[in-house]
């Protein structure tokens, strides 16, 4: 199979979806891989690397959407890109279809055969290629907070760990998942007092046999979400449904209640985030004020780190994109958890999350794997 790489597009966005050693991995099992021209440069990987690993180099996005059976990307394709997408290709890459309709539209209109990385799943159910991410995002996630809570940043002027005789800030962190689990390890690291809310009371018995009376663990309901809110000086938004659109768990009304400089992390944002004022932002302006809650709700926030962030997703996502050069679609058949991740197929949403998020036509996985029989 031919596989190719081309270069990110999204705002800041350096990563790169495979890195030589990759590379050198599809080589050894039979296939060529093509790379757009400077693709690595954001993690200083070089084409001379990539030619080294036996890619051939190309000038253009157009030569690799044109050429590759399969393209491997890390992000969502963008408006510029639709136009690329073919009938007959395969996609793997994130996707979080569930807050961006225009985009499974473009899937769909294309015929192209979109998986998405979210949603592939492990013989535990885990979700094992967002995973490495969700680990960035979560550590990322109170270093950017500490941050706005600066006053330079609009924020209360409050350092997250205090210092001898002074409190340190209190933090609100909504979903004790990976990217929950990972804030609170930098919080309490940094000597926050960490409170963390969710629906699983097996889960919140991990978390206190794990990190026993250095946070503070909450059940989650309507009244606690909002209490917890209102008396803390940074909230992170940590929630995930699985290919759905995040609940939205912190209403207008809750923010009101914040102190004036508190400030929000959102990291559900790429599936539309868990806060009523939420909206996706930009590197380029990461931040904005609503109810005097300073919002932070970058989409692509391990993009901040990427070349962490690429060698973490490439040593998750290597065995699947083998997987699926070696077999084609087949791949699917042989194993549901690779199914799981397809959303897209011939025109149809095959996720049914994403259809009923966004009101589109569905149609069962199942189906495929019987045309791929």
């Amino acid at each position: 199979m031919l596989v190719g790489i081309p270069k990110e597009i999204k705002n800041h966005e350096y990563r790169v979806g495979l890195v030589p050693s990759s590379v050198r991995e599809l080589i050894n099992h039979g296939h060529k891989v093509i790379v757009e021209q400077s693709a690595g440069a954001g993690v200083n990987i070089s084409d001379q690397d990539y030619q080294d690993a036996g890619a051939e180099i190309v000038d253009t996005p157009q030569e690799i959407f044109e050429r590759a059976e399969m393209v491997v990307k890390v992000k969502e394709p963008l408006e510029p890109e639709y136009s690329l997408l073919r009938e007959n290709q395969i996609l793997f890459t994130f996707l979080h279809l569930s807050a961006d309709k225009p985009q499974a539209e473009a899937l769909m209109a294309s015929g192209t055969t979109a998986i998405a990385y979210e949603t592939v799943t492990d013989s535990f159910g885990h979700l094992p290629l967002l995973k490495p991410m969700s680990e960035v995002a979560g550590r990322l996630s109170v270093q950017a907070g500490a941050h706005c809570l600066e006053k330079a940043q609009g924020g209360l002027g409050i350092l997250l760990g205090g210092v001898p005789g002074v409190q340190p800030a209190k933090v609100t962190i909504i979903g004790g998942g990976t990217v929950g689990t990972q804030a609170l390890r930098m919080a309490i690291g940094l000597g926050a007092r960490v409170s963390v809310v969710d629906k699983s009371l097996e889960r919140l018995r991990q978390l206190d046999n794990d990190f026993s009376t250095r946070i503070n663990t909450v059940y989650a309901t309507a009244e606690a979400i909002a209490e917890h809110c209102a008396t803390a000086d940074m909230v992170i938004g940590a929630v995930l449904v699985p290919g759905a659109a995040a609940p939205k768990l912190i209403s207008r009304q809750i923010l009101k209640s914040i102190q004036e400089g508190s400030v929000l992390v959102d990291v559900a944002i790429d599936q539309g985030g868990c806060a009523e004022t939420s909206r996706p932002t930009t590197y380029e302006n990461p931040t904005y004020m609503e109810e005097g809650v300073v919002h932070y709700c970058v989409a692509n926030m391990p993009g901040a780190v990427p070349r962490t962030s690429t060698f973490a997703l490439n040593n998750a996502t290597i065995s699947y994109v083998v997987e699926l050069a070696n077999n084609g679609l087949a791949a699917l058949k042989n194993n549901p958890h690779l199914l799981n991740g397809l959303n897209v197929y011939q025109g149809k949403v095959t996720y049914q999350a994403v259809a009923n998020d966004l009101n589109l036509d569905y149609m069962d996985s199942q189906e495929i794997v019987k045309r791929v029989a």
